[in-house]
């Protein structure tokens, strides 16, 4: 794999989107597919390569949202870089489209945390990708 050889935050911004749901949906209903479609997705609306993003889903969870065991859950978005305050508004109504049309968990049964990580504070390879990408 070829890294860029700048430790800019700018070389370093299409690196590392991690997609985690957790939700009391059963497995049965969590498919492969969808998983795939998260993954694909998750590349287009942050402009970086689909062989960089991590789509995990943590099903079957004892969950209670208001008093009800409808479906819900609760998901982060991690990336180095993409995302801010107007960035983050397009990537919540596409993951809330995608989660509500396949999972069938409402808008306002999910919080979504969306996370900017320095790129220090990733580990990957046995490193991180500070060091990657010419950081000290």
């Amino acid at each position: 794999m070829k890294y860029p050889s700048s430790g800019s935050r700018s070389s370093i911004a299409y690196i590392m989107p991690n997609f985690r749901l957790e939700t009391n949906i059963p497995k049965s209903k969590i498919t492969v597919d969808f998983l795939k479609q998260t993954t694909a997705l998750i590349a287009k609306t942050l402009g970086k390569p689909e062989s960089y993003c991590v789509a995990t889903v943590i099903p079957d969870l004892l969950l209670v949202w208001g008093g009800s065991t409808d479906p819900c859950g609760t998901a982060t978005l991690m990336s180095i870089g993409k995302l801010g305050v107007e960035e983050n508004k397009k990537h919540a109504a596409v993951l809330y489209d995608h989660i509500e049309k396949n999972l069938g968990i409402p808008r306002n049964r999910l919080y979504i945390t969306f996370i900017d990580e320095d790129a220090a504070n990733v580990g990957y390879n046995g490193t991180t990708f500070q060091q990657i990408f010419g950081g000290k």
